[in-house]
């Protein structure tokens, strides 16, 4: 009798210790739930359902066939900004758009279509596969070995830039709105599914469009041009970017738990890099966009993609000016790649 009394007081404070701490947790779900619910509710700035994914077209992107770029253009200033040479045009209406030359010009091209089709924000992007500009400057800063000696440039990419869309800054991978969504970790699918291993973040905008109802904030990659190649920063160039035998080569998913997959993109950049160790380790950081997401969320985006036909995929290659060879190349790696993610 003597013991239970003694142990009494302890057997009573354990008990009020477990109420306190189940209503302490049920507080704290409910507040993890009202989070993800605000959170949820931001996630319409990153993606919107593509309801009509199985009939957009692929071949003139998120512009559409009304939105293409029509000469004459003209010179209106040079853009120093990143690592490829670009500039600015005008044409006869007085829409500007930027125009990027080189290696990035034909896969972003097919990755804007890619990532519209899944349902995110993309670039009116169109590829020119023989672009004339007035007014030239007699030399570019950059970029001048482009030009072809009668002034003309091939395979360019023209960006278009509506007065009525402006950019009002930029977002961080790891503090984004929206970080934790079923959206957001099907953003890291894409850029595994592309291979854009370019995920710094200053590649990322965030887009004001100003319309009848007020203003739409936008949240997107506005620089895809790191796509279809490797599946890390490489060199030289030209197999890590828009080169179907690197991207034929790559690894896709890595490893997959009964919860989680792993994707090889953004993959630890190449030793070349190590000539840069500035690049070569912050690029390094950023491999965590393509590990550990949620396998049911990589699942949903296979499923969502998969509703995508032969013709529609080819399209974006084809807009972005790859040959009968290449275009069904990379077509069918994409094509791999999606029923992979269908089937986890």
């Amino acid at each position: 009798m003597h013991k239970l009394k003694s142990i009494m007081p302890l057997v009573l404070a354990t008990a009020w210790l477990s109420v306190a701490a189940a209503g302490a947790n049920k507080k704290a779900t409910q507040s993890h739930e009202a989070d993800r619910a605000i959170v949820g509710s931001k996630a319409d700035a990153l993606w919107r359902h593509p309801d009509d994914i199985a009939s957009r077209n692929l071949f003139y992107g998120p512009g559409g066939k009304e939105h293409q770029p029509h000469g004459p253009f003209t010179f209106v200033k040079e853009d120093l900004d990143g690592t490829n040479p670009k500039f600015v045009v005008k044409d006869p209406d007085g829409m500007k758009w930027k125009v990027k030359l080189g290696q990035e010009a034909r896969p972003e091209t097919a990755a804007s279509r890619m990532m519209w089709a899944a349902g995110y924000f993309a670039d009116e992007d169109y590829l020119v596969p023989i672009l004339r500009v007035r007014d030239m400057p007699s030399r570019l800063k950059r970029g001048q070995q482009f030009i072809n000696p009668d002034g003309s440039m091939n395979d360019a990419r023209l960006k278009r830039e509506p007065e009525d869309e402006k950019k009002v800054g930029g977002w961080r991978w790891r503090n984004a709105p929206f970080v934790g969504t079923r959206e957001f970790n099907g953003l890291r699918v894409m850029m595994a599914l592309i291979n854009n291993w370019d995920l710094k973040d200053t590649n990322n905008a965030i887009r004001e469009r100003l319309g009848p109802s007020g203003s739409d904030l936008r949240y997107l990659l506005s620089d895809l041009g790191a796509s279809f190649g490797t599946a890390r920063r490489d060199w030289p160039v030209i197999i890590a970017k828009g080169c179907l035998d690197s991207y034929r080569q790559s690894k896709f998913i890595v490893d997959a738990t009964p919860y989680y997959v792993n994707f090889a993109v953004p993959g630890r950049p190449s030793i070349k890099i190590m000539v840069n160790p500035r690049s070569y380790f912050g690029r390094t950081r950023f491999r965590w966009i393509g590990r550990h997401i949620p396998r049911e969320d990589a699942r949903w985006m296979g499923q969502l993609l998969a509703r995508l036909s032969p013709e529609q995929i080819r399209d974006a290659f084809r807009a972005a000016g790859y040959g009968p060879g290449e275009v069904e190349g990379f077509a069918m790696i994409v094509e791999n790649r999606i029923a992979q993610l269908k089937a986890l």
